[in-house]
């Protein structure tokens, strides 16, 4: 049996539209909160947790700071990885090779990052596979 949810898209791109949207979640009759990566939000993280632990919203992103903040989880690329390979990208060009002569490289290194603390908050049980293929379990 197939559930299916109605997704919406409430985009903010301001402090102000983050305040307005506060309140946005429960008269939507939201399920999840999914913040989108980026500066704007990560700035903003622990503001997002709060609102979404006020209004019992399960809170995900690509970034594990929000899981850091108070969201259920986070699954995305590793940051630390990413930025190694950018620092060994700028030393192959600082040595002289040309930059349109280097490979692309994607990121290989993903992490899942769960906030148990938040699970139990929300009165959710995370399975045990789950809670075993994380990179990072908060307590």
């Amino acid at each position: 049996m197939t559930r299916r949810r109605a997704t919406s898209r409430n985009p903010a791109k301001a402090q102000q539209r983050i305040k307005a949207k506060r309140g946005a979640a429960p008269k939507a009759s939201a399920d999840a909160l999914f913040v989108s990566p980026g500066g704007l939000f990560n700035g903003r993280r622990v503001q997002l947790g709060t609102m979404a632990a006020r209004h019992a919203v399960p809170m995900t992103s690509a970034t594990r700071e929000i899981a850091e903040a108070g969201g259920l989880m986070s699954y995305g690329p590793n940051l630390a990885d990413a930025w190694r390979v950018v620092g060994v990208y700028a030393g192959r060009v600082l040595k002289g090779a040309k930059p349109s002569e280097l490979p692309v490289e994607q990121v290989t290194k993903f992490e899942l990052i769960i906030n148990a603390q938040t699970a139990r908050m929300l009165g959710l049980t995370v399975s045990d596979k789950l809670l075993v293929a994380a990179d990072e379990v908060i307590e």
